[in-house]
């Protein structure tokens, strides 16, 4: 082994190292959507030691390497470091971080402090090499698990130019080249109201019948390569308040899981010919996304084995307007699971992998 190839392993060894170290800090020391301060201040805290300039904004933290040239492409890496409330299921203390086996257990060890600690190693890997190709910025973000608004959401204006991000989420480093969108609709369908005995009045809830039915069975007509069939479920229902009166009001609520085939307004469009009720979408910012099959990284992550597929969660990734995947250490089947925990080793791989794909784009 050549002595620079050596310097170059030994430190990528003793960055491992240190991550995993932070990643505990990170699991002890609370950090629920909205109330993230503390470990935004840990993640500062370890960029600037390593003598890193960092820029903040509410309870998020990002950077860019040194030798940042605004003429070339920018890489965004970035993860979040909020985590959901433990589950009631746990046994072990879920911000007490123990090894056991090879396994880090913890609240967000697996979601998303693996994926979100490979990156940041990764980032320093690259932070001082002159001559890159592309910039690199690195960014742990907050409110993603409640796809807040003082998430990345708030700091997309804040950065420069992005190219291409690699939102780092538990995909057992499988490339996620395609995630679906969400929209929550909120529909009334209005009766009239009359007694039970008599026949009056027009109920609300078998009008909601034949919409509610169509929600159940209509297929769009354009089918995503990645994600499939566009998905909706009316999970929520509410309607009349005693016995005896006819309800003049039904109320439900449809969870749509959008394709990259359409937009959401475009879905909703094309809902709003067949459902003729009232309906109210929440927002349309969660919207899906994909990057092509021929895109470099994926060609590169496509040589070391990686295989790709399609997301049927959200993410950040829904609020970026930039070409980006999903991919991180990490079985999202143990995210907000009790006991969660993730393997030390698979944050270690996840780190090899990142740099020798981003050393080919390089």
């Amino acid at each position: 082994m050549k002595e620079q190839d050596y310097i170059i392993e030994n430190s990528v060894s003793v960055l491992k190292v240190e991550v995993v170290d932070l990643l505990k800090k990170l699991i002890q020391t609370p950090s629920f959507s909205k109330e993230e301060n503390a470990t935004c201040t840990l993640i500062d805290s370890f960029l600037k030691e390593k003598g890193i300039a960092t820029n903040k904004k509410l309870n998020n933290v990002w950077c860019a390497n040194k030798y940042f040239d605004p003429a070339k492409p920018t890489i965004l890496l970035n993860s979040h470091h909020d985590t959901v409330k433990p589950n009631p299921a746990y046994t072990n203390d879920p911000f007490n971080a123990f090894v056991e086996s090879g396994k880090l257990f913890g609240l967000g060890s697996n979601d998303a402090g693996g994926p979100l600690m490979a990156l940041l190693a990764t980032f320093i890997y690259f932070y001082d090499k002159h001559n890159l190709k592309y910039n690199f910025i690195f960014a742990a973000t907050a409110e993603e698990e409640i796809s807040g608004k003082n998430g990345v959401a708030c700091i997309l204006n804040e950065l420069t130019k992005i190219d291409f991000a690699i939102v780092g989420e538990p995909t057992q480093m499988q490339m996620a080249i395609a995630e679906k969108g969400l929209m929550v609709l909120d529909c009334k369908v209005f009766g009239k109201a009359g007694h039970a005995a008599r026949e009056e009045g027009e109920n609300a809830i078998y009008k909601s019948l034949n919409y509610i039915n169509w929600f159940n069975t209509f297929k769009f007509p354009k089918k995503s390569e990645a994600l499939g069939e566009i998905k909706m479920s009316v999970t929520v229902i509410k309607a009349g308040e005693q016995h005896n009166v006819v309800p003049a009001l039904c109320e439900f609520t449809v969870d749509v899981r959008t394709t990259d085939a359409y937009t959401n307004e475009e879905v909703l469009e094309i809902i709003k010919q067949y459902v003729d009720c009232e309906i109210t979408p929440r927002s349309f910012r969660l919207q899906p996304s994909s990057i092509s099959k021929d895109h470099p990284f994926v060609m590169e992550g496509l040589k070391l084995n990686r295989t790709t597929y399609g997301s049927p969660t959200t993410s950040d990734q829904a609020l970026m307007p930039w070409p980006s995947l999903k991919m991180g250490p990490g079985d999202s089947a143990r995210s907000h699971s009790a006991n969660e925990f993730i393997y030390i080793n698979e944050i270690e791989e996840a780190i090899d992998i990142y740099i020798a794909i981003l050393k080919k784009l390089n």
